[in-house]
């Protein structure tokens, strides 16, 4: 009979452990007192809640419709189990553990209660699937670090393939800066009288008109005068007096400058003020024979400022090397100015002469090689000096170190109503 018991004891003890539910409801999973005969179970069939106390300590157990009560040799009692959990639906990872955690003391610590949660939870499905991915995810890490291998040995010989040829290479000694390359006229110095008259007129009221200019009956008055000082923007005044100081320079010594023709910083806003963005109209008397003395299609090159709202660039329409050129000391491109341009010279010409000039094979460059501004303000100084230099038929040999220079040039270039 006693060996029938002991059967039948560790029988009911394994199915009511296969039982087992864990159950998170917001609460922790406490301790159980297995030695307890005084559990109360609803009859419901649902799962409840078991309040349980023992030597002055609160927990709660979660079972299910079938519940069960260990004695030293006794099972109290004892309903079917549910099929799908006889038929294995409900898997355990390590029942032997559980089982020895449950019978060596009365109850089950905090740690031991989430280490069997945590066995009831994983499934045998999720173990598989886990070990497949990461079976899967050890075979790709496998495979990168083969081919970061290759590329890392591919990079090494290529590099000292490069350094072999770079040794084998000749090397090009880099051609000194002839003196006699770089042009006396541009670079002057003021003398110090000219450098008084600057000061003077800088310091002076700003109200007071410092020159007026017949031809343009253009005025700079102290006010405006000031743009040519360190860090201040050029305005259309001072711009517009200095180009045409340059025209006049081209009359005075034809033989040492280009033929060149400058249109004020009004001339292209106007261009492109129209419905469809081009309005030759508006300015077709702005180049009349009678108002310039000389046909616009005479010229070696036509120098038109562009304004963009901010900052100054230069566009050439070059007739002596068939070029349409956009200058931007920012390095800037502006496709649009170029192609009205281009519209712009053969309705001139046509307007003018009767011809037809074919502008359709010139080149449109946006000019690479040329002194780029350093900070916010000197864009107006690098397109008048764009001008200046191209009239005269020389590159742009100079940068931002002579920016000051340039500013107290131009200052004395306009109090002298003379551009030398």
């Amino acid at each position: 009979m006693g060996n029938i018991l002991s059967l039948k004891y560790e029988k009911a003890k394994k199915s009511a452990l296969a039982a087992v539910r864990y159950a998170n409801k917001g609460k922790e999973v406490i301790e159980v007192d297995t030695d307890s005969q005084k559990n109360e179970v609803s009859e419901d069939s649902s799962i409840e809640e078991v309040e349980i106390i023992e030597d002055g300590r609160e927990g709660r157990s979660v079972v299910t419709d079938q519940w069960w009560q260990e004695t030293d040799a006794t099972v109290v009692g004892m309903q079917d189990l549910d099929p799908k959990v006889q038929d294995g639906g409900i898997q355990l990872q390590s029942t032997s553990s559980v089982v020895s955690e449950l019978t060596n003391g009365g109850y089950l610590k905090e740690d031991i209660a989430e280490k069997m949660l945590d066995s009831l939870s994983i499934g045998m499905e999720d173990d598989v699937f886990s070990i497949s991915a990461y079976r899967k995810l050890l075979e790709s890490v496998e495979k990168r670090t083969r081919t970061l291998k290759r590329l890392d040995f591919e990079i090494n010989l290529n590099e000292e393939r490069r350094t072999t040829l770079a040794l084998l290479r000749p090397k090009k000694e880099p051609e000194p800066i002839q003196v006699q390359d770089i042009p006396r006229e541009p670079f002057i110095p003021l003398a110090k009288e000219d450098e008084a008259g600057v000061a003077k007129a800088f310091s002076v009221n700003r109200r007071k008109v410092l020159v007026a200019h017949e031809n343009s009956n253009i005025e700079i008055t102290g006010e405006l005068l000031q743009c040519l000082r360190p860090g201040a923007w050029l305005n259309d005044e001072v711009i517009n007096l200095y180009l045409e100081l340059l025209k006049e320079r081209e009359k005075r010594e034809p033989q040492k400058f280009l033929k060149c023709h400058f249109f004020n910083t009004f001339f292209y806003k106007k261009l492109v003020s129209g419905r469809n963005g081009y309005d030759f109209k508006s300015v077709r008397r702005w180049t009349s024979q009678r108002k310039l003395g000389y046909s616009l299609i005479e010229c070696d090159k036509i120098f038109v400022p562009i304004h963009k709202e901010i900052h100054w660039c230069l566009a050439i329409i070059n007739k002596k090397d068939e070029k349409l050129q956009y200058l931007d000391s920012l390095k800037g491109t502006d496709t649009k100015v170029l192609r009205v341009l281009a519209r712009y010279i053969a309705d001139e010409v046509k307007d003018k002469s009767g011809q037809d000039i074919d502008v359709s094979s010139w080149e449109q460059e946006f000019v690479e090689d040329l002194p780029e501004q350093e900070n916010g303000y000197d864009c107006g100084m690098f397109m008048i000096k764009y001008a200046d230099f191209y009239s005269r038929g020389l590159g742009l040999c100079f940068n931002q170190e002579h920016m000051p220079y340039f500013r107290l040039r131009t200052a004395k270039e306009i109090l002298r109503l003379r551009a030398d």
